[in-house]
């Protein structure tokens, strides 16, 4: 696979990935994105019973006031060391 270079590209990239990164990456990768594409964690925080949405809730409210452009570094950041991984 070629280099990296763009958010776009990360993000094209990532239905691509052949191995599960696991849910922690996955909720990092989520909230880069919600970060990156709509700024600021919005609505209310789900309820208990509602895990996925209220895990995912919580991973992009832990990136809040992180700016668009520095969620889109982080995110293509992280997308080259899990195509890096499945390289090995």
């Amino acid at each position: 696979m070629a280099e990296i270079t763009t958010f776009e590209e990360a993000v094209a990239a990532v239905p691509k990935l052949t191995q599960d990164p696991g849910n922690a990456k996955k909720l990092a990768l989520y909230a880069l994105y919600k970060q990156a594409t709509e700024g600021d964690v919005q609505g209310k925080k789900p309820g208990m019973l509602n895990m996925t949405a209220r895990a995912k809730w919580e991973a992009w409210a832990a990136v809040e006031g992180t700016s668009s452009d520095e969620a889109r570094e982080e995110y293509t950041a992280m997308v080259r060391e899990l195509v890096a991984a499945e390289q090995d």
